[in-house]
Formats: structure tokens, C-alpha cells, sequence
């Protein structure tokens, strides 16, 4: 397998998940080599959701896997949220096969990964085959085998046996959107040290961000030197809002409340699993792969519905000791506006009765912008809100 491990780091003492950012990246002089050995490979096309992961994996994101999960560590991470060699991990990174194409596959045989357009994107060692408990992963993972869960859905919907192994890249994923602010881990690293930023905060977002993520991202800035806005763009719910639409979003609000040396917009292209506390360590795990000191955590962290607690992910990620994490949390509790207070506040902050909180569901707000209007500026900026309210009616 070609690869290279390059060992970065930012604040002092602060070292990519495992110590090491593992790059899967062909050298250039290796790609048209790979590109022709892969045409005689054996093939597996990839979801959306393992094409995000691969390319996860190539860029170091999921630094320390070199690779899709074998059996040992996906039995490890289900049952314990650790690799097999004992480091911190919650979810699992895999790649599913059908029993039929499974069959054909020898361990010990390099195949050619293949994206959903055709292309070749990598090669891959298979290293182990094997089945599994979907309802296992579920309980362990999401907390629940309902199908009704999207994490649970996708799962359910993957193919019957999984198989492991180290890959090496020979071409990202193809984008059409969205370039400038597809930097890897290295590049972000990179940025941070221009900057002078020592201490960074990650936040984590699938969402245009309103006035209460405006508060604590704020509030974060205030300890930090610098905030790294990392909206996720790969696979969401149907009914979350577009990518291209949130970003937009971003932009108009870091251009009119954010100062322009204190934040960095960068993309992540991985996909959401909805596994709420197990994957608020994920991401928090996946910000320090890309250099953050400090991750923000705030209320239901990667949830959906009522499937986890409003502070379960906080719970969660407290117990876990400060040196496996290797990044520190930034715990906020909800947040919104008060007439009383006459600003944003929080249960730790405000004493008044939650009549005087400007609160809206995600219907309300919904059903407002579908007819034109504005949320109340206690709740969304108004530059946002009108580039939602542009978008729907697109």
C-alpha cells in the first residue's frame, strides 16, 4: 500500500488522534501507475455515504484508520468505543459487499473502489471479510433498533458482509461545489499556524446557523483565538437544508457579525449518522484530526427526534478521561433570547420564566419562511432568514 504519515501539529502538545495525520494519497508520480493497475482489478462501487468516508480516510480526517474497519476493530468499536489497540474510537468505519460479491473476494487481494459515477478512486487491500449484528451495532450505536432512526435505516440498508483493509487513493471524490472551502486537515493546520492561533474551537453544524449558535460559538471566542466554522456537507436527512443553501447562510453571517481574522470557514464531507453521543465524540475526534484545541458541544449533539436526552452527548463525553479524548469540550446549555435579560442568554444565566424566552420549533420557522417571513431577529439574523426564504422559493 502507498501511503505517507506526516506527524503536525498546532497548539503545543497538540497532535492528531493517534499522534499521527495519516495521509492515503498517491504521490503524483504513483497515480497513473495505480489508475492502470486498478482497471484490472476486481471492483466495489461505493455508496455516497462510503465514498465520504474514503475520502475521510485519504485526507487523514479519520486519522489513525489506514483503511475500512477489519473485524477486530469493528467488534472493538461496537462493544467498547476502542480500536483493537485500545485508542478511542465510537463509531464504525466500514464498507459492506453483498454475500455474492463477497464470495469472490479472497483475503489478501487488491481491488479497485469505485465511486458512484464509474470512476476509480482507490485501490484496496482486502484484509478481512466478515459478517455482523446489525441490531447489534444498532443498540450499541445509535442506542436503538428502530428503522424509524436514519442512522439505523442506513445501516439496515447496507449489504451483509463488511470488509477491511487498507486503501491508498488515487483521486478524491469529485466535487462540482463548494472547492475553496474543501480543506484538508494539513491546509486547515496550515491556516491556524499563519494566523498565530493556538487555541481553535470546532463547530460542528448540519444547519444555518441562528442567533443561539451565534451566542455560543461568541461566547467560545471569548477564550480562544480563533473558530473553526466546519459545516458537514456530505449525506443528511432528506428534509435538512441543502448544503450550497447553508453555506450561503455562513456567509453572509460571518460577513456582517463575525470579525474576519477570528474565523475560518472550511467544509467537512463526511456523512451524518444521527448517532448523537457516539457521534459527539466522533466529531470531536475528527476537529482535533483537523487541529482544534476545543470542540463546542451543545444540546442533543447529532441527534434526531427523541431518540437521545437533551445532554446525553455531554454526559457522554465526560466520561471519558482528557487524555484519550485529547481535546477539550466546550459545554453550553440551551441558549435563546430574553426579553427580560433584553439579550441571548442561557438556564445558566437567566433567571426568568421561559415565557420571556423567544424559543421556535423547526416547523414554526419552517412555515414562516415558506410563506415569506421573517423570523423574529431574536431568533435568526435577517440575512439568513432571507436566503432561506430565497431558497425555498427556488
Amino acid at each position: 500500500m502507498t501511503q505517507s504519515k506526516v506527524i503536525l501539529k498546532t497548539a503545543e502538545g497538540m497532535a492528531p488522534h493517534g499522534g499521527e495525520l495519516v495521509n492515503l494519497e498517491a504521490p503524483k508520480g504513483q497515480v497513473d501507475q495505480l489508475t492502470k493497475e486498478a482497471q484490472g482489478l476486481k471492483k466495489v462501487r461505493l455508496g455516497s455515504k462510503e465514498t465520504s468516508d474514503l475520502e475521510m480516510l485519504g485526507i487523514g480526517a479519520f486519522s489513525p484508520l489506514a483503511g475500512f474497519m477489519n473485524r477486530d476493530d469493528y467488534m472493538n468499536v461496537v462493544k467498547s468505543m476502542h480500536l483493537a489497540n485500545g485508542l478511542l474510537w465510537s463509531v464504525p468505519v466500514t464498507l459492506s459487499v453483498s454475500s455474492d460479491a463477497a464470495s469472490s473476494l479472497k483475503e489478501g487481494e487488491k481491488i479497485a473502489l469505485v465511486g458512484e459515477s464509474g470512476t476509480t478512486l482507490a485501490t484496496m487491500m482486502v484484509q478481512d471479510k466478515y459478517t455482523y449484528n446489525k441490531a447489534v451495532e444498532a443498540e450499541n450505536v445509535y442506542r436503538t433498533t428502530e428503522e424509524a432512526h436514519p442512522g439505523v435505516a442506513a445501516m439496515y440498508g447496507q449489504e451483509d458482509v463488511l470488509i477491511g483493509g487498507p486503501v491508498s487513493i488515487i483521486q478524491r471524490p469529485p466535487h462540482d461545489n463548494l472547492q475553496e472551502y474543501r480543506l484538508t486537515p494539513a491546509e486547515t493546520r496550515a491556516a491556524f499556524a499563519e494566523k498565530g492561533w493556538q487555541r481553535i474551537v470546532g463547530f460542528q453544524t448540519r444547519n444555518p446557523v441562528h442567533r443561539a449558535h451565534e451566542y455560543i460559538q461568541k461566547c467560545a471566542l471569548e477564550a480562544v483565538d480563533g473558530l473553526l466554522l466546519h459545516p458537514l456537507v456530505g449525506d443528511t436527512k432528506g428534509d435538512d437544508i441543502p448544503a450550497d443553501v447553508r453555506m450561503r447562510c455562513y456567509q453572509v453571517l460571518l460577513e456582517n457579525y463575525y470579525p474576519k481574522d477570528r474565523v475560518l470557514l472550511s467544509v467537512m464531507p463526511a456523512a451524518m449518522r444521527y448517532a448523537g453521543p457516539r457521534e459527539a465524540i466522533f466529531h470531536a475526534l475528527i476537529r482535533k484530526n483537523y487541529g482544534c484545541t476545543h470542540f463546542i458541544v451543545g444540546r442533543d449533539h447529532a441527534g434526531v427526534g427523541t431518540y437521545y436526552g437533551t445532554y446525553d452527548a455531554q454526559d457522554l463525553l465526560k466520561q471519558q478521561s482528557p487524555e484519550e479524548l485529547g481535546i477539550t469540550p466546550l459545554y453550553f446549555d440551551n441558549t435563546f433570547f430574553c426579553k427580560k435579560c433584553e439579550g441571548m442568554a442561557s438556564l445558566k444565566t437567566c433567571p426568568h420564566d421561559s415565557s420571556n424566552h423567544i424559543s421556535l420549533s423547526g416547523t414554526q420557522v419552517r412555515n414562516m419562511l415558506a410563506a415569506g417571513e421573517l423570523p423574529p431577529p431574536e431568533f435568526s439574523r435577517p440575512e439568513v432568514a432571507r436566503v432561506l426564504i430565497e431558497s425555498m422559493k427556488n
